[in-house]
């Protein structure tokens, strides 16, 4: 199994998802990237084991979410620590008056065999200004 443009490319695929999945507040959509075994840390540093604990709190707080949709996700950097293991560094901000707020996710994402690329592990962490 090797990695390259066709892996790195299909990795930022699954980031332009989440952006779009987040910004049409679509819990099922943004569901569909996580691996059955995942885990996330909110960027308020609340922890969910397993895809159960992950859409029982996005299915609670995404359709609700208070921002004004607009958000934007971009891949900094894709390191592969296997050739189907990748840890995958984003931009993440929120484009609103109020707030203009970023994050700095941390995406561990694993390639399944039949070739997708799904969230697997991943922190978000808020960017303080200042």
């Amino acid at each position: 199994m090797s990695t390259g443009i066709t892996d790195i490319k299909a990795i930022e695929e699954v980031v332009a998802t989440v952006e779009r999945t987040q910004r049409a507040k679509d819990a099922e959509g943004f569901l569909s990237l996580f691996h059955p075994d995942a885990l996330w840390t909110t960027g308020h540093g609340k922890v969910l084991i397993g895809f159960d604990a992950i859409a029982e709190f996005t299915r609670a707080v995404l359709p609700d979410a208070e921002w004004d949709g607009e958000v934007t996700y971009e891949v900094v950097h894709v390191q592969f620590l296997r050739p189907d293991v990748a840890a995958v560094k984003v931009r993440q901000v929120y484009h609103c008056a109020k707030s203009g707020s970023q994050g700095a996710p941390l995406y561990v994402m694993t390639k399944q065999e039949d070739g997708r690329w799904l969230l697997h592990a991943c922190q978000n962490t808020e960017v303080l200004a200042g």
